[in-house]
């Protein structure tokens, strides 16, 4: 067997395990990059975050086609060509990933492309595509081998018809009718897609709402938009059988003491993802896994292992690529002799549905759970002129401050491009800022970021285009 002596190996080449590299190398440590892909980027490159919003995209463009309608301009039914759609998608990632190995190049990471598992706490023992072996020596490790879909037992993967979110990205399809089993934000984001294409689109939740830890004013402007774009959603109702038949799958469920029966094109399931430690070897360390099966750390994303390190998905919640690439650069400080830590203030998080949802920092519920006493501003976008002038009126954004200081704890948003509004609250979150800090900071007009500092006015009494209702004469 090849031994290979590095100072770092990084295991898994996503969003946490790639920059890790990049960061290290930059700092000048002899890096290992081991990944079975033919490049770098992981699950969210290949079968993720990527080519899902690649897909978004397209629906997006399909939905504002049938949307400007209401202003005069009439286009007509998008024809869908699946198979230049579905290729395109394989065209950015292929892009993104090819340029990711050139970085690698350029900095000196030898990649290694296989399987690692620890043979101990300072080797590894890498299976290569080919079949070959490999040891890797190594004074450091960092794992980032990300999720994998959470399977539901008894439910057959092996069927073309019923799918994970890895087979949806590949289908290669527009199916008829499709039924999401799940109503998180991977089952949604897929959904939104397949509905903007012209599939009929159910979902089954066993949950009473979806998007479960979502703030339920925001969650509730997203679910008013889909009870139009989806056949239906089936909320505390509970998958009980799927049968293969000839071209179509039929469902049981159970709702209320009762049982039925439905057919569909394709079944999605997308019930949560869980992280991925199968093979890692880590019985031959002494790194720790919770009741989740997540690799414990502490806040500088050692392990009980000393020389082992692990973060993004495999390391906990939140199980959001951005939060693995801030874990990826917090680790790379440590090891080169920084004093650092994992210690934000506020992770964002987006789901790309239509209209998409933002938020960082506490929601109003959690702060309210926790005893904190808050103040809550909301403001909704039919105030807004710019959305005005987009045609879509159906957003809010609310903001969550510290009652006495004003500071602000939390911020969600609900609208289109949420996702790309939302760092300004992160900054703000980040930086103590305050609500009075956000209503002075001149915001361009007409622009969406405008509702954030609208919402800050109402902390404090009125916003410029919302008026509050006063109490009336006598009322208490």
């Amino acid at each position: 067997m090849k031994r290979i002596t590095t100072e770092v190996a990084v295991i898994g080449a996503g969003p946490g395990g790639y920059p890790a590299a990049f960061a290290l190398a930059d700092k000048g440590k002899k890096v290992t990059l081991i990944d079975p892909e033919a490049n770098p980027g992981g699950v969210c490159l290949y079968r993720g975050c990527i080519p899902s919003k690649a897909l978004l995209h397209a629906a997006k463009v399909a939905e504002e086609a049938r949307d400007a309608a209401d202003f005069g301009l009439s286009y007509g039914e998008p024809e869908v060509d699946p198979e230049k759609l579905f290729s395109w998608k394989d065209e950015v990632v292929s892009k993104l990933t090819g340029g990711l190995r050139t970085l690698t190049k350029a900095r000196k990471i030898s990649y290694l492309r296989g399987r690692a598992s620890f043979v101990s706490s300072g080797a590894l023992r890498v299976v290569t595509n080919s079949g070959e072996e490999r040891e890797v020596v190594f004074e450091n490790a960092v794992i980032s081998t990300g999720s994998v879909s959470r399977r539901i037992p008894g439910v057959d993967f092996g069927s073309p018809n019923v799918v994970d979110s890895d087979g949806a990205l590949s289908m290669g399809e527009i199916p008829k009718t499709l039924l999401v089993v799940g109503g998180g934000y991977i089952g949604l984001e897929l959904g939104t897609f397949f509905s903007s294409l012209g599939t009929e689109v159910t979902v089954v939740e066993m949950l009473p709402g979806l998007v479960q830890g979502v703030d339920r004013d925001l969650a509730g402007v997203l679910k008013k938009r889909l009870d139009k774009k989806f056949r239906s959603i089936m909320l505390e109702t509970k998958l009980v059988s799927i049968n293969e038949l000839d071209n179509e799958v039929q469902v049981s469920f159970e709702a209320d003491g009762k049982t039925f029966q439905e057919k569909y094109e394709k079944v999605l399931i997308s019930v949560g993802r869980v992280p991925y430690t199968e093979g890692l070897g880590l019985e031959n360390t002494r790194v720790g896994v919770d009741g989740k099966g997540f690799i414990e750390t502490d806040s500088q994303r050692k392990t009980a292992d000393p020389a082992i390190f692990a973060i993004g998905d495999v390391a906990g919640e939140p199980m959001l690529a951005h939060k693995a690439t801030y874990e990826a650069k917090i680790v790379a400080e440590v090891i080169t002799g920084a004093k650092t830590r994992y210690d934000p203030r506020a992770v964002p998080a987006v789901i790309f549905t239509d209209p998409e949802i933002a938020w960082c920092g506490v929601t109003e519920s959690e702060a309210r759970e926790s005893g904190m006493e808050v103040d809550v501003s909301k403001f909704p976008w039919a105030a807004s002129g710019r959305a005005l002038t987009l045609n879509r009126t159906d957003g809010l954004t609310k903001l969550i401050t510290h009652k006495g200081t004003g500071r602000v704890i939390g911020v969600g948003i609900v609208g289109p491009q949420a996702g790309e509004l939302i760092s300004e609250s992160v900054l703000a979150i980040e930086m103590g800022a305050t609500a009075e800090d956000i209503a002075f900071s001149i915001h361009p007009h007409p622009t969406l970021t405008e509702t954030l500092m609208e919402a800050a006015e109402g902390i404090y009494g009125a916003s410029t285009h919302i008026m509050k209702r006063r109490p009336r004469k006598g009322s208490r």
